[in-house]
C-alpha cells in the first residue's frame, strides 16, 4: 500500500516562485515518495505517475463542480454564479450528459471547420509579426502568444474580432479560477464580474443568431441537432465559455512555454530552423516538456484503489499530467528535450473521453506561431533578465517573455 509521509510536499507549493519556475523536482519527489498522496491543503488525493494519471482520467468522474452546499461549507457561497456556468460545461460532465453535449459540440467543431481556418491563422500571425519586425525585439506574450489565440477564438466563435482583448481579459479571469480554485479570495469579485459580463455577452450573441446568423461556432452550436436533440441557451453559453477559455489559455501557454524552451535549447532550436519539417513532432515534445495544463481533478466513482492506496468514494483526485509527462517509467530520459522523441504519448491534452477536442486548433496555431518565428526572426534570443511565470496551480504559463533578433 502506498501511504503519504507525514510531511509530504503539497501541490500548493506550486505557488512558491522557485517551485513555479521549475515544478519538476517537486513532481519527482512525489512520484518517488508519495505517488498517491492526500493533500490536506487541496482536500484531494494527488496522483503523479503516468499509469495512475491515465487511469484516473479514464475511470474517474469529471462531475466535480461544487454544489451550493459545498461552497457554503468552504465559506465560498459568493462563487455560486461561477458554479452555475461550470456545471453545464462538458469539461465537468459525465456520461450520458457528457456524450450528449460533446456530440452536439463536435457536430459544430468539425475538422473541416478547423482546417478552413489554417490560412487565416497564418495571416493573423504574419500581421502580428509585421507590426514589430522592424523593432528588433518584442514581449512575446503581449505581442503574439496572447493576441493570436484571442483573435482566432473570436473568428471561430463568430463574434467581432475587435472584441478579442475583451475575450482575453475574461478568459484570464476564468482561467485563474480554474487553476487556483479557492486560493485567490481577493480575486473573487473580479472573477464574478467577468463571469457576469461574458455570460451576458454570449447570451446576446446566441439570441442574435435568430435574426443575423453567422458561420461561427456559436451559430453552429445553435443549429446543431442530433436525433431531434439540441442544446439549450444555457448549455450553449456555458460551452462557448469553456471553448473560449480552453482555446486561448492552452494555446497562449503552449506558444510562450514552447518558445522559451526552444531558446533554452539552442542546438535543437537551430536544428529546427535548418529543417522546419520536424515542427509537428517538435510541438508534441514541447507539449510534453512544459505542459500548458499541469493537472486536472476527478472524483472517485466508488471506493477504489490506486497503486494500492484505498480512495473512498466521492473523494477528489488530482491527476498531475505535468508529472506524468516527466515519468521515467514512460519516457526515456524525460528531463531531456528531444524534438524527435517517438513514441510520444503525452497527456498534455488529457486522455480518454475528455481528451481536448480543441487540440487540433491549438496545434495549428502553434505551427503558425513557431513556423513564422523560425522563418522571419533571424538570430532570435532571450533578453537578459528574470523569467516570470503566472502564479497558477494548474495552468502553466509565462507572465512575460522578452526576446530580440537581428535587424
Amino acid at each position: 500500500m502506498t501511504t503519504a509521509p507525514t510531511k509530504a510536499p503539497s501541490l500548493i507549493r506550486l505557488l512558491d516562485p522557485e517551485v513555479l519556475a521549475d515544478p519538476y523536482q517537486l513532481y519527482q519527489s512525489l512520484r518517488d515518495e508519495a505517488p498517491v498522496m492526500w493533500d490536506p491543503y487541496l482536500h484531494a488525493w494527488v496522483v503523479t505517475r503516468y499509469a495512475d494519471v491515465a487511469d484516473v482520467l479514464t475511470r474517474f468522474k469529471a462531475d466535480r463542480t461544487p454544489t451550493p452546499a459545498k461552497l457554503a461549507e468552504l465559506g465560498m457561497e459568493q462563487l455560486a454564479p461561477v458554479a452555475q456556468v461550470m456545471v453545464r460545461q462538458m469539461l465537468f460532465l459525465d456520461p450520458p450528459q457528457h456524450g450528449r453535449v460533446r456530440g452536439l459540440a463536435a457536430a459544430a467543431f468539425t475538422p473541416r471547420r478547423i482546417a478552413a481556418l489554417r490560412g487565416h491563422i497564418q495571416e493573423i500571425t504574419d500581421s502580428l509579426i509585421d507590426a514589430v519586425i522592424d523593432d528588433g525585439g518584442m514581449e512575446v506574450m503581449d505581442t503574439l502568444a496572447n493576441p493570436l489565440p484571442a483573435i482566432v477564438t473570436a473568428e471561430m466563435l463568430g463574434v467581432p474580432t475587435e472584441d478579442h482583448e475583451l475575450l482575453k481579459n475574461w478568459s484570464s479571469d476564468f482561467a485563474e479560477m480554474l487553476g487556483n480554485f479557492q486560493h485567490n479570495p481577493g480575486r473573487v469579485a473580479g472573477v464574478l464580474r467577468s463571469v457576469e459580463q461574458m455570460t451576458e455577452y454570449f447570451q446576446a450573441a446566441v439570441r442574435n443568431e435568430a435574426t443575423h446568423p453567422t458561420d461561427g461556432l456559436i451559430g453552429a452550436l445553435c443549429a446543431a441537432e442530433i436525433d431531434g436533440d439540441s442544446l439549450s441557451e444555457d448549455e450553449i453559453v456555458a460551452n462557448v465559455v469553456v471553448t473560449m477559455v480552453g482555446g486561448q489559455e492552452t494555446t497562449t501557454n503552449l506558444i510562450g512555454n514552447g518558445l522559451l524552451t526552444l531558446l533554452r535549447h539552442r542546438d535543437q532550436f537551430e536544428e529546427l530552423i535548418d529543417d522546419p519539417s520536424g515542427l509537428s513532432a517538435a510541438i508534441e515534445e514541447l507539449l510534453r516538456f512544459e505542459s500548458p495544463s499541469q493537472h486536472t481533478a476527478r472524483i472517485a466513482p466508488d471506493a477504489v484503489e490506486i497503486a494500492g492506496q484505498p480512495i473512498p468514494a466521492g473523494q477528489a483526485v488530482i491527476a498531475v499530467m505535468g508529472s506524468a509527462n516527466r515519468d521515467p517509467s514512460k519516457f526515456t530520459d524525460p528531463g531531456r528535450l528531444d524534438l524527435h522523441r517517438a513514441p510520444n504519448r503525452h497527456l498534455a491534452f488529457g486522455w480518454a473521453g475528455h481528451f481536448c477536442f480543441g487540440a487540433p486548433l491549438a496545434r495549428m496555431e502553434a505551427q503558425a506561431a513557431f513556423g513564422t518565428v523560425l522563418a522571419r526572426l533571424p538570430g532570435l534570443e532571450l533578453e537578459p533578465g528574470p523569467i516570470r511565470w503566472r502564479p497558477n496551480l494548474g495552468l502553466r504559463g509565462l507572465a512575460s517573455l522578452n526576446v530580440r533578433w537581428s535587424l
